[in-house]
């Protein structure tokens, strides 16, 4: 089968790759050997770029992406006069997640003197960010200001990216300004960065200064400027947002996220019948159906941190209705407005629902709700025995907060007896807790029990546990 590859004096790549592509596939680390040795006695492994790069990225999809020591033989065959093939490794290495690789070839090309260009170094610097490698992305950006590479936009874009995902800002900043002709890519890393370290004020500065800087907004910027005006309740401000949108994205409506952005945006401004113009105006004369789960989902949540509890579950009744899959977020959110309606029968099946009809995995957060819905509801006995045979999910059975609940819920209802036993559970799982010993100090006191209350006194000054005194203050400036 080896002896195939040549053809009139020629390497047949389209046999190779398929043979290197089955061996990949196969992990047949054998075979990869046998046909590496058959190429260096056929001498076409020297004589052929691409024939060295496929080989390499086979061999390493065959053995221990930590073994090293294979890596290095081959990149010694490669010739050190070519970046192409190290290009395409580090490439490839950085689109499978092989990022520890791709930083040992970028290095073997640095300590060798192989030229690196924009494409390798971008790629590389995918891979710190993917590792959180503070250390050696700084490296990399000394490296770039030394080779002149800074004045890059794609470069340069890479580092802001990289930083960003770290949240260093104010180097993602620094190295921002550094680049000369900036573009809308890396003006998006940068607000992206921002968004994520919740730097509202910083991220609409940088919205403002793209005119200045000849720069267009796309679809990018200006979600992440409605993102910023969520964060800062700034309505007027996100009014201009939404006009922008109109005025500059072409079928807007089109966009599910930004529409959805749109909704949260409206919402948590206390705009409800806005944010309900813009999701019933989605789609609209086109395809209702272009409402997909995540409007939908954004919609239940506005009526819900609005207190309209009765729209939550009439509003996830039509999502249903249309065929909308509903995921767990619009679960979470029903089953809550279910508890503050005191809809225990239609909460439960919802919940009940979600795993048996659709195959979703309730979370502790779905179990959390559920143990709420029952304790707004009076019924105790039901949440205790839902928390103590709630299924073990990841390393948890249930938290803390679980047990609060229950304890609050027995402090409301006079239920003390439970409330110990929910006070006991609480304390077995974090024996520190100040707020659990301050929930059944409340119980104690409302029941007139207070040597039980001198008790769990005794009990936090033992472990040295103190309870933060409450305090206020008023601002007497005008």
């Amino acid at each position: 089968m080896f002896t195939q590859i040549k053809f009139n004096g020629a390497v047949n790549f389209h046999s190779t790759s398929q043979l290197l592509h089955h061996c990949s596939q196969t992990k047949n680390l054998r075979a990869v050997r046998e046909f590496y040795a058959h190429v260096l006695r056929a001498g076409l492994f020297f004589i052929s770029p691409n024939l060295q790069t496929k080989l390499v990225l086979t061999y390493t999809s065959c053995i221990n992406k930590n073994s090293l020591k294979t890596l290095t033989h081959f990149f010694k065959c490669l010739p050190l006069r070519n970046p192409l093939p190290f290009n395409s490794i580090i490439s490839q290495f950085s689109q499978d997640g092989s990022d520890c690789l791709a930083l040992h070839a970028l290095s073997y090309m640095h300590h060798n003197s192989v030229y690196i260009d924009s494409y390798a170094l971008c790629s590389s610097l995918k891979s710190v960010s993917c590792l959180n490698n503070v250390c050696f992305g700084r490296m990399m950006h000394a490296y770039v200001e030394k080779s002149g590479w800074v004045a890059s936009v794609f470069v340069g874009s890479a580092l802001v990216d990289f930083y960003a995902k770290l949240l260093c800002m104010n180097d993602a900043a620094m190295v921002f300004d550094e680049i000369p002709v900036k573009n809308t890519v890396c003006v998006n890393a940068l607000l992206s960065g921002y968004a994520e370290a919740k730097m509202w004020g910083q991220l609409i500065e940088l919205v403002r200064r793209m005119p200045l800087l000849s720069l267009a907004v796309d679809n990018f910027t200006l979600s992440a400027a409605l993102r910023a005006c969520s964060g800062l309740c700034a309505i007027k401000l996100g009014k201009q947002v939404h006009a922008s949108v109109i005025r500059t994205i072409i079928d807007g409506e089109a966009d599910v996220f930004l529409q959805s952005l749109l909704i949260e945006m409206y919402g948590k401004c206390g705009l409800v019948d806005s944010a309900k113009k813009v999701f019933n105006m989605v789609g609209y004369g086109v395809k209702e159906k272009q409402r997909d789960v995540v409007l939908w989902t954004s919609m239940l949540g506005v009526y819900g941190k609005s207190g309209n509890y009765m729209e939550v579950i009439r509003l996830f009744e039509d999502m249903l209705t249309e065929g909308i899959r509903p995921d767990g977020v619009a679960f979470l959110t029903v089953i809550s407005a279910c508890g503050h309606t005191g809809q225990v029968d239609i909460g439960m099946e919802y919940f009940e629902s979600m795993t048996r009809d659709y195959g979703l995995v309730a979370s502790q957060e779905h179990y959390s709700c559920l143990v709420d819905l029952l304790c707004r509801a009076g019924e105790l006995e039901r949440a205790c025995k839902l928390v103590s045979e709630m299924p073990r999910i990841g390393d948890e059975k249930c938290t803390v907060s679980m047990w609060g609940a229950l304890l609050n819920a027995c402090n409301e209802c006079g239920n003390v007896n439970l409330g110990k036993l929910a006070a006991q559970r609480a304390l077995e799982l974090e024996p520190n807790n100040v707020g659990v010993y301050v929930l059944l100090s409340n119980m104690y006191a409302r029941n007139g029990m207070w040597a039980e209350i001198e008790q769990l006194r005794e009990l936090m000054k033992s472990r040295g546990l103190k309870k933060e005194i409450g305090w206020s203050w008023i601002d007497g400036t005008s």
